[in-house]
């Protein structure tokens, strides 16, 4: 296949430049790429266990977590999206006040989460060393190629002066080291190196304490990038067995061990 053609997981053929474009448009990246293409987080369901991924193509996680973690993104990268959410001053999600205003506006949030996000942001706003790692830098910049000859899509944070920042939102600075490794973070540092022809010494995450306010900054060693490459072609392996070729396999998938 040419280096200007993807071919996504339906079959289909574009121009990588048309299909960059189409990118961004959030329900286009999320929506039609988050079944036809593979990102860091269907390679985490896909090494957890390829069910998982079936799972996650069919329904949207909406964790407080992402929640949190999504408003902070937009609060500090995308500041006029951010505007453009809808905030009620209700107690909870489950009101029914909540509940009808989702079903105006999809895009609705409470006033506590909107509070939360901004400490987080202002946290950021006010830390010289995040700032200066961020000055200048082009936001949410999608890209798309051909890894282990399947299409991985991927979306940076933050990118510029030959380096890439992923922000990250954590429950404790001090474990994220440890917790780095659990979310398989590492498969998401070899998929945007690659995809953005970045070196993985020009890869930092900018993390935010979410209870502690505490900001971290952290690079990647090369056997971090390393595992990461092995991971995702371990995850592409799974898709390839239980997915693509056929669902005999994923009826027959089992995990062995000895207690």
């Amino acid at each position: 296949m040419k280096d200007n053609m993807i071919m996504t997981l339906d079959g289909r053929f574009w121009e990588k430049d048309m299909l960059i474009n189409e990118m961004y448009d959030d329900h286009f990246y999320y929506s039609y790429l988050g079944q036809y293409s593979l990102s860091s987080s269907s390679v985490k369901k896909l090494l957890d266990s390829p069910k998982a991924y079936i799972k996650s193509l069919r329904q949207s996680d909406n964790s407080p977590a992402l929640i949190a973690g999504r408003l902070v993104h937009l609060s500090v990268l995308e500041p006029e999206k951010f505007q453009e959410l809808n905030f009620v001053d209700v107690q909870s999600r489950n009101t029914k006040a909540f509940k009808e205003a989702v079903e105006q506006n999809p895009e609705t949030f409470t006033m506590k989460e909107y509070n939360s996000a901004m400490y987080l942001a202002d946290a950021l706003h006010n830390n010289k060393y995040a700032m200066d790692l961020l000055d200048g830098m082009e936001k949410e910049v999608p890209m798309i190629g051909n890894l282990f000859d399947k299409p991985f899509r991927g979306k940076a944070d933050a990118i510029g002066h030959g380096r890439i920042v992923d922000l990250k939102t954590c429950a404790d600075l001090s474990k994220f080291k440890w917790n780095a490794k659990d979310f398989k973070y590492m498969c998401q540092v070899y998929i945007y190196c690659n995809l953005f022809g970045i070196d993985y010494k020009d890869f930092y995450f900018l993390v935010i304490d979410k209870e502690k306010n505490d900001i971290g900054i952290f690079d990647v060693s090369e056997s971090f990038y390393n595992l990461g490459e092995s991971l995702v072609e371990q995850a592409v392996e799974n898709y390839v067995k239980y997915i693509q070729n056929g669902r005999n396999e994923l009826h027959n998938y089992i995990i062995r061990d000895t207690l």
